[in-house]
């Protein structure tokens, strides 16, 4: 880790010329969060856990599009943490995006550091979380950007906001669970199940007298801002009876998705619309996994209470609404593909179209040989996973010398220079057990122009590539031994991490590094070094 560090750190500094801060925010909010531990019981059982504040999920940030947020994080906890704000571009400011031994050491107990997050073009929901092994599963909220002053949603105000966060809830110290695993080489222990605004709701033990009621009135319209803050699975999303119709994903504005039901994967946001016009009675909101692996998974489900506000009977047991099956890969698939860009003269998109940088990343799951097959597992050896680009994955015609990673003192790493429109392939392989990947790129936001199943095809592929109205996100599904294809302009210089956002697989070894160079000015290069960074004691 160390290494890593002072190589990433270096970097950092080399790309550093003499960038000026500017101040273009509208306005400036502070925020105080206190990493403390706190005692929750949940599921029959009571443990102490890490938290903001002493709240699961922690406090939400509120601001406008375009707004600067000051982020005191004082550690009153017994180990380092880091905090990353998910979604964010932070213009040219790596050095508050936050993921622990990339950009920054870990934020020490009995310490404190400021970051500072630089909203640009965000609007809709973001999420921030812990950045440090599987602290997040704990430590983790909602940000919500609203229109800048003078402008308003391009669909009609709702008459209320709500933030859902679906978590996963372990009942064990998590931090010492994947301490184990780590050592022993033995998988991560499953969560317990999962939680609506940190309950899990009526269908689990000891749970329906804390189970999260969400009240509203017959005939308004609901605003849902939905983060996946679930640290392993993708999840199936619908309330009773009710009609849901998607308008935003990743703070970025799409053309209205109606549905009974969204699939939503780890590290994902979607703001959702629903209209109260059923009978007054109560309905079940339902979160469920999506899993396509043959590995094991807590399959259960997370409820909440749609509950109608008037003078009614309520039902013995509220409606529950009909999901897709866990394996539905046919209804995941068709949610995902109806995503695209509001792409209007209000909300233009700009996709590359003349690429300079093409990456192709290999993204598989494999074993690592354990000496004398010593490991905890049925087969002596540990579960790897790996982001590479070995070009015989794919059905690959051109030049592959522009397809590998640079390495340099054990970090895997891309450079690419400012201003080049990149375009990445990532292809799933059908190496050991196999599954969909949501994969996270720090710093950017980037169009998903393009998937498939099997091997991508440099020759044929490109040209079913959706260059009119593809969706601007920070997180995408690939798909389960499939492809797919995203585009962005590299104009945000700096370290800039990318994984999987399943936790088990990112502590695999599913992530990397892009660093895009300086450009020539003080405003196409790095902002200052704080002059204060925790330490790498």
């Amino acid at each position: 880790m160390g290494i890593k560090m002072n190589f990433i750190s270096g970097l950092l500094g080399f790309l550093f010329l003499d960038g000026l801060l500017l101040c273009t925010a509208a306005d400036v909010h502070h925020y105080d969060f206190f990493l403390q531990e706190a005692n929750f019981t949940k599921m029959c059982s009571t443990k102490s856990m890490l938290t903001v504040n002493g709240s699961f999920p922690g406090p939400t940030i509120q601001a406008r599009k375009g707004d600067t947020i000051f982020v005191n994080v004082i550690n009153q906890g017994t180990y380092g943490v880091t905090i990353h704000w998910h979604g964010v571009k932070q213009p040219r400011n790596p050095w508050s995006d936050g993921p622990e031994n990339v950009t920054q050491c870990p934020i020490g107990p009995g310490t404190n550091f400021t970051y500072e997050v630089i909203l640009s073009d965000e609007e809709g929901t973001l999420w921030w979380h812990a950045h440090s092994d599987w602290t997040r599963a704990t430590v983790h909220g909602a940000i919500v950007i609203i229109p800048a002053a003078g402008t308003t949603y391009p669909f009609p105000m709702p008459y209320e906001e709500q933030t859902i966060v679906l978590a996963s809830w372990f009942k064990g110290d998590v931090m010492a669970m994947i301490s184990t695993s780590i050592e022993t080489g033995a998988s991560p222990t499953q969560a317990d199940g999962y939680t609506i605004n940190g309950e899990p709701g009526d269908l689990y033990d000891c749970s329906n007298e804390t189970t999260y009621r969400l009240s509203v009135e017959y005939d308004k319209t609901y605003l849902l801002r939905i983060v996946n803050a679930a640290m392993n699975e993708e999840q199936f999303f619908g309330i009773a009876n009710h009609s849901l119709t998607v308008v935003a994903q990743d703070a970025a504005y799409i053309k209205p998705i109606n549905t009974t039901y969204i699939m939503i994967t780890p590290g994902q946001t979607m703001d959702v619309l629903f209209t109260a016009n059923q009978t007054l009675s109560h309905f079940y909101m339902a979160a469920s996994p999506y899993h396509d692996s043959v590995l094991t998974f807590p399959n259960s489900t997370a409820t909440a209470i749609v509950q109608y506000e008037g003078n009614y009977t309520a039902p013995s047991s509220p409606f529950f609404p009909t999901l897709p099956a866990y394996n539905d890969i046919g209804a995941a698939q068709k949610f995902t593909n109806s995503v695209k860009s509001l792409a209007n003269e209000e909300y233009p998109i700009n996709v590359p179209e003349n690429i300079n940088t093409r990456i192709y990343i290999a993204v598989s799951l494999n074993a690592l040989r354990c000496p004398n097959s010593s490991c905890d597992t049925a087969t002596g050896d540990r579960t790897a996973a790996s982001l590479n680009n070995p070009p015989f994955f794919y059905n690959f015609t051109g030049d592959v010398s522009n397809v590998s990673f640079y390495t340099a003192q054990g970090t895997k790493a891309r450079m690419i220079d400012y201003g080049e429109a990149v375009e990445i392939v990532y292809q799933g392989t059908n190496l050991g057990a196999a599954s969909s990947h949501p994969m996270h790129l720090h710093g950017f936001s980037f169009y998903l122009v393009g998937t498939g199943s099997g091997n991508f095809n440099n020759v044929t592929d490109p040209g079913h590539y959706n260059l009119v109205d593809p969706p601007e996100v920070n997180t995408i599904n690939l798909p389960k031994n499939g492809w797919a294809a995203i585009r962005f302009v590299a104009d945000n210089p700096g370290v800039w991490f990318m994984h999987c956002h399943i936790e088990r697989h990112a502590t695999w070894g599913m992530d990397t590094v892009l660093i895009v160079k300086n450009g020539t000015t003080p405003d196409t290069s790095m902002l200052p070094r704080p002059a204060y960074m925790p330490p790498c004691s």
